[in-house]
């Protein structure tokens, strides 16, 4: 397995904060435990506002407690007032999933349709442009 944890990642410009409303959904330390892992807050090359460049901006969001942890109506807000809002989406304890020998990542919309496929076929760098 790779180094990759349940985590969300959240293209978003310059995010800076993580707030919950409560009550809490999940288990009640759920405040404490989920936390930012990681922020890429400048693309790499230049801000073109493609997609790519875009999308090289997240928000990695991780949790770090024993018990799953649903996300419904927490979000994720900058100094300039966007905000992204979770739906319902539990995200489960640090867990890895990805195999290193090769797996197929799949991103389907709500209505079940097939989005888009990321897949590896074998170890390398432990990372994928796709």
């Amino acid at each position: 397995m790779s180094a990759f944890v349940a985590a969300l990642s959240v293209a978003m410009t310059g995010v800076a904060v993580l707030s919950a409303p409560g009550p809490f959904v999940g288990s009640a330390d759920a405040a404490t435990v989920i936390r930012f892992g990681k922020i890429q807050y400048d693309s790499p090359g230049s801000d073109n506002r493609s997609n790519k460049s875009l999308n090289a901006e997240y928000v990695v969001v991780r949790n770090i407690g024993t018990t799953s942890v649903n996300l419904r109506g927490w979000t994720v807000r900058d100094a300039q007032r966007h905000v992204y809002t979770f739906g319902s989406f539990t995200l489960k304890r640090g867990a890895y999933i990805w195999n290193n020998t090769g797996d197929t990542a799949t991103l389907r919309s709500g209505s079940a349709a097939t989005q888009d496929t990321c897949r590896w076929t074998k170890a390398g760098s432990g990372a994928i442009n796709c």
